[in-house]
């Protein structure tokens, strides 16, 4: 695989957040973030564009010899009744590729390159598949640091390039050695909460409010329904991908337990427990200055693991995800 992540210049700090009182002092603590990544003028089609650009160059690969381009979202892509990912593809000029959306929540880049995967046993013939991931949260339809609990939601893309090891083949920056996702869909309610379902967008508020629908959910089933279901399904793809990978959950090989890039407090009550149970794995927090980019968190960690010498030739890393719904993936890479 090769990856890489686009995000604007422009940021807004934890500070400056707390200045213009869009979180207070408590919340700012307990999310743990230090700035979000904000685009104002890139629209996120264009910013999966730039992203996927930054792939293409890297790996020599023509957009014309891709099979596949699968784009995942979790908000407005910039128009209505029309496809972001053939615009995707229209711009990058791949004219031969599949465009494919993907409305998997927080975990629609997870599910893209697992689809990739798949495609590429299933037929021999296909080409490279490109992967994009591309949210940005704007108001009035987004409060980036009020719409959800534990998270802030940062501006980004991401585009990973899915594709066979062969003598022609790009050079990738890393290697998929197991890929687990398991779903949990008895907590669909979690973002429905008890709302009817409704005939229009944006229906039920004019400002998409997650902290009402989860209010609703914990009253009815309470916190701990949640916590011990997502604690079932975490352990679960982790041990399964480490056993997939041939890894021992304290094999030296492993390198890094990488998180999703929710807020501080969040992980430790969720993701944290299940996950260090099953491994011993150095935690490895990569969401501290982007905040939670859409569909595109683990994606955004693979771009990171890629671009930088954060695993050293032959390591692994481990890199775990979830997304509302629920589904839950882990994912085992090597550095190439």
């Amino acid at each position: 695989m090769v990856a890489a992540a686009w995000y604007p210049e422009r940021r807004q700090t934890v500070e400056q957040a707390l200045a213009a009182g869009d979180i207070d002092a408590r919340t700012a603590r307990e999310l743990g973030y230090t700035s979000l990544p904000v685009s104002e003028d890139t629209a996120p089609p264009d910013m999966a564009v730039e992203a996927a650009g930054q792939v293409l160059a890297l790996s020599g690969v023509q957009a014309d010899d891709l099979s596949m381009v699968l784009h995942a979202s979790v908000h407005h892509q910039g128009h209505d009744a029309w496809s972001a990912p053939h615009y995707v593809a229209h711009r990058l000029g791949a004219r031969h590729a599949m465009p494919i959306g993907l409305l998997q929540q927080c975990n629609g880049g997870a599910a893209g390159i697992e689809l990739a995967a798949g495609r590429l046993q299933g037929d021999p013939a296909a080409g490279p598949v490109l992967v994009t991931t591309a949210d940005r949260f704007l108001m009035p339809s987004w409060h980036r640091w009020l719409s959800d609990y534990g998270m802030a939601a940062g501006d980004a893309a991401t585009a990973v390039l899915v594709h066979r090891l062969s003598g022609a083949a790009p050079a990738p920056d890393l290697l998929l050695r197991a890929l687990v996702s398991k779903a949990a869909p008895e907590l669909e309610v979690m973002h429905r909460g008890d709302d009817e379902l409704n005939a229009t967008p944006m229906g039920h508020s004019p400002m998409i409010d997650v902290r009402r629908t989860k209010r609703a959910f914990i009253k009815a089933h309470g916190v701990d329904f949640f916590l011990k279901t997502a604690a079932d399904r975490i352990r679960a793809v982790v041990e399964e991908c480490l056993a997939d990978a041939g890894l021992a959950a304290d094999d030296p090989r492993l390198r890094y337990a990488v998180i999703p890039r929710l807020g501080s407090k969040a992980m430790a009550e969720a993701y944290l427990p299940p996950l260090t149970e099953v491994t011993s794995a150095e935690v490895l927090d990569l969401g501290r200055a982007t905040g939670h980019v859409g569909a595109g968190d683990l994606n955004a960690s693979l771009a990171d693991l890629a671009r930088t010498d954060l695993l050293a030739p032959g390591q692994y890393a481990l890199v775990l995800n979830g997304g509302g719904g629920f589904t839950f993936t882990a994912m085992a890479v090597t550095r190439a």
